[in-house]
């Protein structure tokens, strides 16, 4: 094989139990290929390829995939060299490589061949060596160097072929070893012992050659000698039909055969362990072998097989089902013994025996001054060189702890109440009842000697004052407060003289000061987490949900954490217990047998290497799938989830912790390589993804960096478009506010020339008005004047008239009065008071006339003063004529206008 890696297995031949590495099984379901695996490689990374019945199957750390050859044949062999997978099937060889993708593309080689016919061949191994690359099958071996195949044919059947000494040795069927010269096969010498024996397979081991044969076990050939293989192993070789061997140490082999699985062989103790289907295995043929740091993988005829060697935690598993469930352990004059639901059982000579009598339910073995009792479903029981001895039949022995400052001294508790175990001097067992108690009772602890804390399987815990006799409960407290835990399944542990207590994921304690039950702040970071065993420096805690991890932590820096899959798959819910052996071995309950725990191994295991890179393995959005190299571009449209996968072949079932740097921000921890991004918002990311280890470290990160376009409405073009579409808004809106602007300077300027030509028109209306005001104050004072004239000429008249007699010259009288009249009717007084009345009621005459055309000259003049609002009185001067003479007159004209009586004739005239 191409790594032949040194690895110092952890000793499998202990004493007392059969011990084994954890074993991984992948069915057919889960890798999704046939049943039969022919050959195995890894490449420098770990990544595991399979020559398998239906094709190439390739396994990265966390996902199977399926490569069919073009033809569909049977995969029997295959060989990574560098970056280049080379396989061997029906009349077909060559090569897959990955593309960009992480996809494997086959190129086949046949093609190279020159004069040369199959005969119906099957390609069984590839052997790299000497720059070359050859090609085994049963009847000839097929030479590549890298551009041209050359045959060899020999006439030998060849099972086998190896480099040793610089040399090709072939196994040539039936006629012992051959070596490769000059493309012939020249026979080796002493081969005498390999006549008529089939070679099955061949290693060098510690300078020499082990050759297996299929049915005659193994022998030793140093390049001039072959002798038989003595170790004891040989004979169960020969019985179960070797088919493989794999160098797994300096001292350690391992042998797959056909009918009872692997073998591990140490050499320097001439002892091995089996590992096969009562072991563990789902399958005893095994096909193929694989040593790649530490990991042993196993092809075998129905499925794959990966087990761990070298591992700080070893397991024995019961597959018979009599064991059952482990509830408890201990360890009595040096005999390993088991508490289950189906009783107490012992190793002995390597085999699990049952003590008779024992069967029930066992829920307590413990080691008490020199006696192992045993807490049993129907009582509690001594066990010892005599059998099963009951000691009392109070049933459901829960747990016994030694009362503090008390000689040999214990309490009890059961399903119904407290017991007290006192040893006498005679080796005998004092057991009593403690009154007062009658309640299960399955957690105990102590807080001082005298008060011990209970709990109920149901109902919370209590606080208990013994008496001084312990034969009696002096008084019980019970803790009901807002701050106190749920009452269900609450467990009771006295650490570091602190009454400490756990329920349903949360930690509490005992203040003593204020006789309450408060937040446990010491355990915070260990909610949800249950306390398996304690001492004075470190702690073991299992998650209550999750992965069932253990973490072995002094609280402080020192923190470990345990993945074992198999140990996590097999932790028995809420009765998981550690047992502490010794300072360096602890042991770990299982729900078909335990666990062994090298505490040194594990801590140095731990340090000992530094955590692989993980690889990115797959990087894809809705509809595509891309190259992790560069910068990785993803349409927006298909980025509503983001498959990123990564992967860590040389760990089993990896833990990674990733974080995601970008306009959204992630940072946790993935329990597989499968992380899923959903609804990401457009721009650069950088995606940093590490290896998570059992003490909570992280390997150096894997970087990619990957873009999400934006949405089309945000992308270049679209913003060049919105860019655009913005000036252009931009323009048009300062154009429509020019417009606008323009209009509205126009409307103002029109408006300010309305309201200016209005001001004038007012100003000129005003100015109208007053001389309007003025004419017709003119007019009125010039018809007043005029009145007054009259009204004076008038008087003289009378005066004139009455004082007749008087004058004594009657032309001179008469002169006067002729005089006097034509004053009164002056037409030039009339004439002046028209124009002016004219000036301020242009068109009233026209108007007047046009109406009633029968109004005479001095109906109108009559009109004129009537219009002017003026009083009969004053008229009277103005026409020259009596007041009765005017009411005489405005009757008639009232007839004339066919005006009612009731109608005012000022009021008719002004505003017509």
């Amino acid at each position: 094989m191409l790594f032949r890696i040194i690895v110092l297995l952890i000793p499998l031949w202990l004493s007392g139990q059969n011990l084994l590495p954890p074993i991984y099984n992948y069915r057919l379901l889960e890798y999704k290929g046939a049943s039969k695996n022919w050959d195995l490689s890894v490449n420098a990374n770990g990544e595991l390829f399979v020559a398998n019945n239906k094709g190439l199957l390739h396994f990265n750390g966390e996902q199977w995939s399926l490569n069919k050859l073009p033809n569909n044949t049977i995969i029997r062999s295959v060989e990574s060299i560098g970056d280049r997978i080379y396989t061997g099937s029906y009349e077909e060889f060559g090569y897959w490589k990955k593309n960009q993708l992480g996809e494997l593309e086959y190129t086949s080689l046949t093609q190279l061949i020159k004069d040369h016919e199959f005969t119906s061949e099957e390609f069984w191994e590839i052997l790299p060596a000497k720059n070359n690359v050859l090609f085994r099958s049963f009847s000839s071996i097929y030479s590549y160097d890298g551009n041209s195949i050359k045959v060899l044919d020999p006439p030998q059947v060849i099972s086998d072929f190896i480099e040793f000494n610089d040399k090709i040795i072939v196994a040539g069927g039936l006629s012992g070893l051959f070596e490769l010269r000059n493309d012939t096969l020249v026979p080796l010498p002493n081969q005498e012992l390999l006549q008529g024996k089939t070679v099955t397979d061949m290693v060098v081991f510690k300078g020499k050659l082990l050759v297996g044969t299929k049915l005659s076990g193994c022998y030793l050939f140093d390049g001039l000698r072959l002798q038989s293989w003595i170790p004891r192993i040989n004979e169960e070789l020969k019985l179960h039909q070797l088919n493989k061997i794999l160098l797994l140490g300096d001292d350690e082999i391992g042998f797959g055969t056909i009918k009872n699985g692997m073998y591990l062989f140490n050499t320097n103790t001439d002892s091995y362990q089996v590992l096969n289907r009562e072991s563990g295995l789902q399958n005893n043929t095994v096909l193929s072998m694989l040593l790649f740091n530490d990991h042993l993988w196993l092809g075998l005829d129905n499925g794959i097989a990966r087990a761990k060697l070298n591992n700080s935690i070893m397991y024995y598993t019961d597959y018979s089902g009599t064991l059952g469930m482990v509830y408890d352990m201990v360890d009595h004059n040096g005999r390993l013994y088991l508490g289950s639901n189906t009783g107490v059982f012992y190793f002995e000579d390597n085999a699990l025996k049952f003590v008779n009598g024992s069967q029930g339910h066992v829920w307590d073995l413990a080691e008490i001054e020199g006696d192992l009792l045993c807490g049993h479903n129907t009582g509690t029981y001594k066990v010892g060189e005599n059998g099963f001895q009951l000691l009392t039949s109070q049933s459901g022995g829960y747990q016994i702890i030694k009362v503090p400052d008390q000689n040999a001294t214990y309490i009890q508790g059961t399903y119904n109440g407290l017991m007290k175990f006192k040893k006498q001097p005679n080796g005998q067992w004092e057991i009593t009842r403690i009154r007062g108690i009658d309640f299960p009772v399955k957690h105990l602890s102590f807080e001082t000697p005298n008060i011990l804390w209970a709990a109920h399987p149901y109902k919370g815990f209590y606080r208990i004052h013994l008496a001084d006799n312990y034969e009696e409960v002096e008084q019980t407290q019970r803790f009901d407060q807002d701050s106190a835990p749920s009452e269900y399944n609450v467990k009771v542990f006295n650490i570091k003289n602190q009454m400490v207590f756990s329920s349903e994921g949360k930690w509490y304690k005992y203040n003593p000061i204020g006789d309450r039950i408060i937040p446990f702040e010491e355990f915070s970071d260990y909610e949800n987490k249950e306390l398996l065993f304690f001492d004075d420096s470190h702690f073991w805690f299992v998650d209550g949900e999750g992965r069932k991890s253990i973490i072995y932590t002094d609280l402080k820096s020192d923190s470990l954490m345990i993945t074992d899959l198999p140990l996590r798959e097999r932790l028995i819910p809420d009765s998981q217990r550690v047992i502490k052996m010794n300072d360096s071995t602890s042991y770990i309950t299982l729900s078909d047998g335990f666990a062994k725990v090298d505490d040194l191994r594990l801590q140095g295991q731990t340090n000992q290497h530094a955590l692989p890179i993980p690889d990115v393995t797959v990087l894809r959005d809705e509809k595509n799938t891309y190259s992790a190299n560069g910068t990785v571009k993803i349409p927006y449209n298909n980025a509503e989830s983001i498959i990123i996968e990564a992967s860590c072949p040389e760990i089993i079932q990896s833990r990674y912790f990733y974080e995601l740097e970008g306009p959204k921000e992630y940072s946790e921890y993935a329990e597989n390589g499968f992380i899923n991004f959903q609804n990401l918002p457009h721009g650069e990311y950088t995606f940093k993804v590490s290896t998570a280890g059992m003490d909570n470290r992280i390997s150096e990160p894997n970087i990619i960096y990957f873009e999400i376009a934006p949405p089309w409405y945000l992308s270049t073009v679209s913003m060049i478009f919105y860019g655009i579409c913005t000036i252009l808004v931009v323009f048009a809106i300062r154009q429509y506010n020019r417009r606008k602007f323009m209009r509205k300077q126009k409307e103002l300027q029109e408006q300010m020339e309305k309201e200016q030509q209005e001001r004038f028109s007012q100003l000129e209306k005003e100015k109208l008005a007053k001389e309007v005001k003025l004419k017709q104050n003119e007019l009125a004072s010039t018809t007043l004047n005029i009145a007054k004239k009259n009204e004076m000429i008038l008087e003289l008249k009378n005066m004139l008239l009455m004082n007749k007699d008087k004058f004594s010259n009657s032309q001179r009288y008469r002169s006067f009065i002729k005089k006097l009249n034509k004053s009164i009717q002056d037409t030039e007084d009339w004439k002046r008071f028209e124009v002016n009345f004219k000036e301020l009621h242009e068109d009233f005459f026209e108007r007047l006339l046009k109406e009633y055309p029968s109004l005479t000259p001095k109906d109108l003049k009559l009109c004129a003063y009537l219009k002017m609002n003026l009083s009969t009185k004053e008229i009277a001067p103005l026409m020259a004529i009596s007041v009765r003479g005017v009411e005489i007159h405005r009757y008639r004209l009232r007839k004339k206008l066919d005006m009612d009586s009731s109608d005012n004739l000022s009021n008719f005239l002004i505003t017509f």
